[in-house]
């Protein structure tokens, strides 16, 4: 499968600079397999630190600007060329196509792969290809694919101006700027054609002609292919397709969904690469199908006969817990691009529009999420209560059906170990856990290890990665004051003052409304009395984004800067500017306290407290998404109603209660060294209870055994 056209077979040779005895650094390079092994990433920190650091740990950057002399050194160095061979063997013993859970498992279902669509990736910060959560997800994905040997390709977009790159403004407004893609800095190639030129495919039967050029990104084992339509060939209006994610006007949107699934669907076949089974991450690709519709009935089979098949062998991943989230394109623009379309699938106007009906609002126009559940067989939801959300949402599609058999399943998400665990953290579970603990982490018994690790040594781990936090914060900073002369005030709101030695509180995710990130700030007398406390004093940090076409959200976002701002805080409250990939590493690590308070039942799993418990860094949540499957009552803190309406009031109170009354007392109650031991036992429980369960390991077994087999038992 990786063998197909247009792979670059020597990847290295970009470097000719680099000595032949260490020249695969050049190939891994461009593997993002290094992105979830901190000893793979050593070859090139060890090359130069600064300039590691410089290039925001983004191999190809690294070796694009270091001088020969650096490679010549490090070709004669025993110590270095040693750890070299030891990665490479390595990096290569994990490329084999044998081996692995899948094909040691499923040895006679060797099949065609699988073609996983997505709108994003979260893959690391040097492809800025995300938004939030549903890319993260989909990158976590991949990387455990690639873990497990499924065999799988992914198809996505090149977004060249990736999503935003955020300031804030004086006044504590969101600024948008356009984060630049060096393409030839990246960890992602041109995929070629036979005249050695980049390959450009036309998206077919769309007028006039869009066409994209095609990148590839490989995820370990995993080919992931992604289109670009800002090439010379297109017109300026269709060379701005794929510039950002998500863009607010309606017909540009569904013509990057066109182009993800109708297009992507010709990528694929261009190249080759013939799949078996289609999965959709959210309704964004769903024209996947139509495309797969059209190529069967090219073969002589009926409209019914086709749609069936494909019915039969596509799985809808659904992570949309309300109306709002699903894209809905008006009657006259869906006629616009398809009019000449639906008669190929041997359909009228009326009988194609049907596809995309909302039973209960049919005048509303297209619906993606209707139109993805009708014409696949395997749906879920991402998690238990998500599940409940989405049978009670779609009913209507299955109108004979009680609510409670609507065919929507759930798979929990879960995330990709190996990316989140820090590093220093992992070599703490190496000593306790066994060196070999990673490979079986989905197995609950392994993580009961964790309670032997004394409390002093994972207390004073945690303590490390709390102050790694803070100084990386300063040094934004102080960034920031030499860049472009921030003012005083706006210094302070960044987190200049924050102090190790506080209970820290994290919260970094998307500005949306129904996140409700300024809960805490319901009552500021209360709040002031927390975070001013003269003995047990808390701090919070903040961190996310709004949608740029999101004002409600910039809204909130500059009330939570402000109040960082204002000298009544203490200096106790910070919002870190330009949250990525990379800080949502140092928060997840290293606060005390993750905290979610999103308005129930709007938050469909979420990840980002899964990630901090793997790091011991307990939960404090409202009962919503996958924390309902996760507390257990001694891992983490629930607070607040499951539903309920106009309850920010009652939720800040049992927040403030929460606190007072418990958190702060046991991070604060230490013995003799230090050790705050009760504290301690709830990090373990984290842990404990999250590292095997809510992994993505556990995950996509779950696909591969609930959907991939059965559908897999439909191809011929």
């Amino acid at each position: 499968m990786n063998n197909c056209p247009g792979s670059m077979a020597k990847e290295h040779n970009l470097f000719p600079q680099i000595p032949e005895q260490i020249g695969g650094i050049g190939e891994l390079a461009y593997n993002l397999w290094w992105g979830w092994h901190p000893s793979a990433r050593m070859l090139y920190k060890t090359l130069s630190r600064p300039e590691w650091k410089e290039s925001v740990h983004n191999p190809v950057k690294l070796l694009r600007e270091l001088p020969v002399e650096v490679f010549l050194a490090a070709a004669n160095d025993p110590e270095y060329t040693s750890h070299y061979s030891a990665i490479m063997d390595r990096f290569r013993s994990d490329m084999e196509e044998n081996g692995g859970w899948f094909s040691t498992q499923y040895t006679s279902s060797c099949c065609l792969p699988i073609a996983f669509f997505s709108a994003e990736y979260g893959l690391h910060r040097s492809l800025p290809f995300y938004a939030g959560g549903l890319g993260f997800l989909a990158g976590d994905y991949l990387k455990e694919c690639s873990d497990l040997n499924i065999p799988l390709v992914g198809v996505g977009f090149m977004y060249p101006e990736g999503y935003i790159l955020q300031r804030i403004r004086e006044d504590g407004w969101q600024l948008n700027f356009d984060d630049i893609l060096d393409r030839d800095s990246a960890p992602i190639t041109r995929v070629l054609d036979k005249d050695g030129k980049q390959l450009i495919i036309e998206v077919p039967f769309i007028q006039p002609p869009i066409h994209v050029a095609v990148w590839k990104v490989m995820v370990g084992r995993i080919p992931l292919y992604l289109m670009d339509t800002d090439i010379s060939e297109n017109d300026p209006w269709n060379r701005s397709i794929s510039s950002h994610l998500y863009s607010g006007d309606s017909e540009q949107r569904l013509r990057q969904e066109i182009v993800l699934g109708i297009g992507g669907t010709a990528m694929l076949n261009v190249l080759g690469i013939r799949y078996s089974i289609a999965h959709l991450n959210e309704g964004h690709p769903a024209f996947v199908l139509l495309e797969r519709i059209r190529e069967k009935v090219a073969e002589n089979m009926s409209y019914s006969e086709a749609s069936e098949y494909v019915r039969n062998t596509t799985i809808f991943t659904t992570h949309t817990p309300v109306p709002a989230g699903t894209d809905i394109f008006s009657y006259p623009l869906m006629e616009k691009y398809f009019n000449g379309y639906y008669s190929l699938l041997g359909l009228d106007r009326e009988t194609f529009f049907k596809l995309g009906i909302h039973p209960e609002k049919p005048e509303s126009g297209f619906n993606m999420t209707a139109f993805a559940l009708r014409l696949s067989r395997y749906h879920n939801a991402v998690s238990k209560r998500h599940g409940e959300v989405s049978r009670h949402m779609w009913k209507s599609l299955w109108p004979d059906t009680p609510e409670t058999e609507v065919p929507i399943r759930y798979i929990t998400n879960g995330i990709h170990v190996p990316t989140w665990i820090e590093p220093k953290m992992e070599q703490l579970l190496d000593r306790y856990l066994g060196k070999d603990w990673k490979m079986h982490h989905d197995e609950p018994s392994r993580w009961d290890l964790i309670d032997t690790i004394p409390d002093e040594v994972l207390w004073q781990t945690h303590y490390w990665l709390k102050v790694k936090l803070l100084n990386r914060i300063c040094e934004n900073v102080r960034t920031e004051w030499a860049n472009r002369e921030i003012s005083s005030s706006v210094v302070m709101a960044e987190g200049i003052l924050l102090d190790p030695s506080y209970l820290t509180l994290g919260f970094s995710r998307r500005f949306a409304s129904y996140k409700r990130a300024d809960l805490i700030f319901t009552n500021l007398e209360r709040l002031k009395d927390l975070i001013n406390d003269r003995w047990k004093p808390i701090q919070i940090i903040f961190a996310g984004k709004a949608h740029p076409n999101d004002d409600q959200g910039k809204q909130i976002l500059q009330r939570v800067f402000n109040y960082a701002r204002n000298s009544d805080m203490g200096g106790r409250i910070a919002f870190v500017e330009n949250y990525d990939e990379q800080l949502a590493q140092y928060l997840v690590h290293g606060v005390d306290v993750w905290l979610n308070n999103p308005l129930p039942p709007m938050e469909a799993c979420g990840t980002s407290g899964m990630k901090a418990s793997l790091n011991g860094v307990p939960h404090m949540s409202i009962p919503d998404g996958w924390w309902i499957e996760g507390y257990n009552g001694k891992n983490g803190w629930t607070f607040g109603k499951e539903v309920g309406e106009n309850r920010d009031k009652a939720d800040a109170e049992a927040m403030y209660d929460l606190l007072k009354n418990t958190i702060v007392p046991l991070y604060y109650e230490v013995d003799g060294q230090g050790i705050p031991h009760g504290w301690v036992h709830v990090m373990k429980e984290a842990m404990k209870s999250v590292g095997p369960v809510f992994s993505s390991r556990r995950m996509v077994k779950e696909y591969v055994q609930k959907f991939y087999l059965e559908a897999l038992n439909h191809v011929h």
